[in-house]
């Protein structure tokens, strides 16, 4: 079976760069001819390894030259742009001649379903609906702002109708997706699983992520504040890059939380700084599924998370191997981080069960789920 996902840049360090590689690798490790075709401009490697099994085709496309003009110039330039993606994009599919073509809803989704190269076309969505291509933030700025997301919005919708199928992370994503598309659920698979756990006995918390609005990192600093006035002795380290790093730092150093909470920059030895963490804390806004939450829980961290759509609610099992906090709620996050701290036996016991319920994600599990919908779809 030969697949071709069809994504904007693979060379980030983000949950959605690692997963779209991991799934890459693995296909191409069991047989599949795999190609991941990257549209924008990249600057840079992939950061995480790709198997030599895997071909990569970068199309090479700057499309943030764009954002250096005015609105209705800026339209000008997308048309421009889309129209070389389009053709670059069908002269491959044509080439190449693909069973499957995957998108993750990203610019091809206006035109994938339109290219007639005899593939099954696949939507893969890795965040709620409601926050799909950042819309959400476009509503944010005004009138005309709020017209066009609300018509790339249906734009999108209507194009996702055209897909034979479109993956979702969870039932509730799906839920929101239901009579717009041929909705399936899959959830993401454990990266890894440690042969060791972490003792839960060290003073410290951990925070894995982008440093973006998505990931509320306001209401994190204000947890660890109310945490801090009970428990200055524990540090919360935080683990990412991003668009808000300067305003996070900001946000620590005016709480006076500079000693306590450390900003570090994303590390391939995540999972070491798992281990020697005792809690996992999280505060987004939304999640498409929370690919950290199962990384710490298979590395014995009880976890603490706002119920955010979507993602946590299906991964924790509240008071079993974490907590689900009230959504924006900072006052009941800082209470459980602390009923965690102060009772170290139901720490270890949450992290005890925490990788034993977590290991429901593992890959071979999650990855046949993949490999039978293609079948399904193909024949």
């Amino acid at each position: 079976m030969k697949i071709l996902y069809a994504v904007e840049r693979v060379n980030l360090r983000g949950g959605y760069d690692r997963i779209i590689i991991e799934k890459a690798n693995y296909l191409a490790e069991h047989g599949c001819e795999v190609i991941i075709c990257v549209s924008s401009h990249t600057l840079s490697k992939p950061f995480y390894p790709i198997s030599e099994k895997v071909k990569l085709v970068d199309f090479d496309i700057d499309f943030d030259q764009q954002y250096k003009h005015s609105l209705f110039i800026r339209a000008y330039i997308y048309k421009k742009l889309m129209r070389h993606y389009r053709k670059m994009l069908s002269n491959l599919l044509n080439i190449e001649h693909p069973d499957i073509v995957i998108t993750t809803l990203g610019r091809e989704i206006d035109f994938i379903t339109e290219i007639d190269d005899g593939s099954v076309k696949v939507g893969e969505s890795h965040i709620a609906k409601e926050y799909v291509r950042n819309f959400h933030l476009l509503e944010q700025r005004g009138f005309i702002y709020r017209l066009l997301a609300c018509y790339w919005r249906k734009k999108v919708d209507k194009a996702a109708g055209k897909l034979d199928a479109l993956v979702l992370l969870t039932q509730q994503d799906a839920d929101a997706w239901a009579g717009i598309a041929k909705t399936v659920v899959i959830p993401i698979s454990l990266p890894f699983y440690p042969f060791t756990s972490s003792t839960c006995d060290n003073k410290q918390a951990i925070f894995v992520g982008r440093y973006n609005e998505q990931k509320g990192l306001e209401y994190l600093v204000d947890t660890w504040a109310k945490v801090y006035c009970r428990h200055p002795d524990w540090t919360l380290h935080l683990y990412g890059d991003g668009e808000q790093k300067n305003m996070l730092e900001h946000l620590v150093n005016d709480a006076k939380l500079q000693d306590v909470v450390i900003i570090h920059q994303p590390t391939p030895q995540i999972m070491d700084r798992y281990l020697e963490s005792s809690i996992f804390v999280l505060t987004s806004r939304f999640e498409g599924f929370g690919m950290v939450l199962i990384e710490a829980m298979a590395c014995g961290l009880p976890v603490v998370s706002f119920n955010c759509p979507w993602g946590p609610a299906d991964i924790i099992k509240n008071e079993e191997d974490g907590f689900l906090v009230e959504y924006l709620n900072t006052d009941e996050e800082a209470e459980r981080i602390c009923q965690l701290i102060e009772d170290p036996l139901l720490r270890k016991t949450m992290g005890t069960n925490a990788r034993k319920n977590i290991k429901r994600y593992e890959r071979d599990n999650v990855m046949k789920q993949w490999t039978e919908l293609f079948e399904k779809l193909r024949n």
